[in-house]
C-alpha cells in the first residue's frame, strides 16, 4: 500500500467520523462532540445519557453494541467533580467512541445496565472506588473493598495510608482493625556518622 493511498484512507475515515459526530450533534444539540486524533469523544448531560446511548446502540447504522469499559475521573478542583467515562465499541464497523458525563459530588446518574448488562460490574466498581451512585442499579454495593471499609480509595483526597490498618494479632488469635499510626523514631543526625542512632 502506498503512502498516498494510506493518507487518503485516513482522510476518508476522518471525514466520515466528522460527519457522524456532526449528525450526532444535530440530533442531540446539548451534547458536545469533538474529534481528537484517532479518537471520537462525546460529552453529554446526565439527563441525555440514556437517550444518547440508546441511539448509539440501536439506531446509528454503526451499532455501538459493546460497552468495553466504564470508569471515572476525579477532578476535586472542578464544580462537576466526577467525570464518568463510557468506552463503546462497534463490532460491525470496528470503531470506538468515548461518551463522558460530568457530575458534581453527591449527584446520581442513571444506570445503563438495561442497555449494557456488563455495566453492572463497572458501575459497582465506580461506586466502590469513587463514591458515584447510579440510580436504578439492580445491586449497587461495594465490589472490591472489604466489609466495613470506609471511604473511596481512588478519590484524590483519600489518604495514601488509608484510615485503618488490618493485622493479625498473635496474642488474640484474630484479625484486628486499628487506626493507622506511622510513628517515626527520633534520630540524632550528625555529619560524622549520619546513619547511627
Amino acid at each position: 500500500m502506498s503512502i498516498t493511498s494510506t493518507t487518503s484512507s485516513v482522510q476518508t475515515t476522518s471525514s466520515a467520523a466528522s460527519a457522524f459526530l456532526t449528525r450526532l450533534n444535530n440530533l442531540f444539540p446539548s451534547t458536545l462532540v469533538f474529534l481528537l486524533p484517532q479518537e471520537r469523544v462525546v460529552k453529554v448531560a446526565p439527563r441525555d445519557l440514556i437517550p444518547l446511548l440508546t441511539f448509539l446502540k440501536n439506531h446509528t447504522g454503526r451499532e455501538f453494541t459493546q460497552l468495553v469499559d466504564l470508569t471515572a475521573i476525579d477532578w476535586p478542583e472542578r464544580k462537576n467533580r466526577f467525570e464518568v467515562v463510557y468506552c463503546l465499541l462497534s463490532v460491525r464497523t470496528a470503531t470506538r467512541l468515548t461518551v463522558s458525563v460530568s457530575i458534581p459530588e453527591g449527584t446520581s446518574i442513571p444506570s445503563v445496565t438495561t442497555l449494557y448488562p456488563s455495566a453492572g460490574w463497572f458501575e459497582r466498581e465506580v461506586f466502590d472506588r469513587f463514591g458515584v451512585t447510579f440510580t436504578d442499579h439492580p445491586d449497587l454495593r461495594p465490589r472490591l473493598s472489604d466489609y466495613g471499609f470506609r471511604g473511596h480509595p481512588l478519590r484524590k483526597d483519600f489518604p495514601l495510608t488509608g484510615y485503618t490498618e488490618v493485622r493479625y494479632s498473635e496474642t488474640g488469635k484474630r484479625i484486628q482493625r486499628e487506626p493507622v499510626s506511622l510513628p517515626q523514631e527520633f534520630r540524632q543526625f550528625t555529619l560524622d556518622n549520619p546513619w547511627s542512632n
